[in-house]
C-alpha cells in the first residue's frame, strides 16, 4: 500500500525555501506514529531539509543527481524504483516533496494530510486532491493554542 503523508495549508502550500512555513507539535508527533517502522519515500531536496535520516524508518531517496550516495538510505532515479524498493506487503509513505507528490498522487492508495487552516506565501504546492478520486474517511479538528499557531485538521482519503 502507498500512502501520502503531508502537511499543507489551505492553499495547498507546502514550504518555501525547502522549509515548513509553520511548526505544530501535533502534526510532528501524528507523522512520527504513523511513519515509524516503514519504508518513507522522497526527494533529495526533502530529504537534504532534514538535520539527519529520521529514526526507525527506511529512507528510499529519489534524484536525478548521478552518483548521489548516503550509507544509511535506498538512492534511486525513479518514483517507480523507489516502490520497487519497499516491501509489497506493508504501508510505505511518500512524504514529498511537491515533484513526488505530484507523480505519486495518481497511484497512490490513501492520503494522509494535516490541513493547516491558513494560507502561505510558498514555491511548493500539494496537488489538487480529486474528490471524485477520493473520499474523506477520517477528520479531526484542532484549535490552535500555545504550542500551535494555526488551527489545522487531520483528514484521511482512501481511493474510491
Amino acid at each position: 500500500m502507498i500512502t501520502i503523508i503531508a502537511a499543507i495549508a489551505e492553499n495547498n502550500a507546502l514550504g518555501k525555501d525547502n522549509q515548513l512555513l509553520w511548526h505544530l507539535p501535533d502534526d510532528f508527533k501524528r507523522f512520527k506514529n504513523i511513519t515509524s517502522g516503514s519504508y518513507i519515500i522522497m526527494g533529495r531536496k526533502t530529504f537534504e531539509s532534514f538535520p539527519k535520516p529520521l529514526p526507525n524508518r527506511t529512507h528510499v531517496i529519489i534524484t536525478r543527481q548521478k552518483g548521489y550516495h548516503h550509507s544509511d538510505c535506498i538512492v534511486v532515479d525513479s518514483l517507480t524504483k523507489a516502490i520497487k524498493a519497499c516491501p509489497e506487503n506493508q504501508e510505505n509513505f511518500i512524504i514529498g516533496g511537491g515533484e513526488i507528490y505530484n507523480q505519486s498522487i495518481e497511484i497512490a492508495d490513501k492520503i494522509d494530510i494535516t490541513r493547516v487552516n491558513h494560507s502561505f506565501e510558498a514555491d511548493t504546492f500539494f496537488p489538487e486532491i480529486n474528490l471524485n478520486n477520493w473520499k474523506l474517511i477520517f477528520e479531526e479538528f484542532h484549535s490552535k493554542d500555545e504550542k500551535h499557531k494555526f488551527d489545522f485538521t487531520f483528514q484521511t482519503y482512501t481511493r474510491i
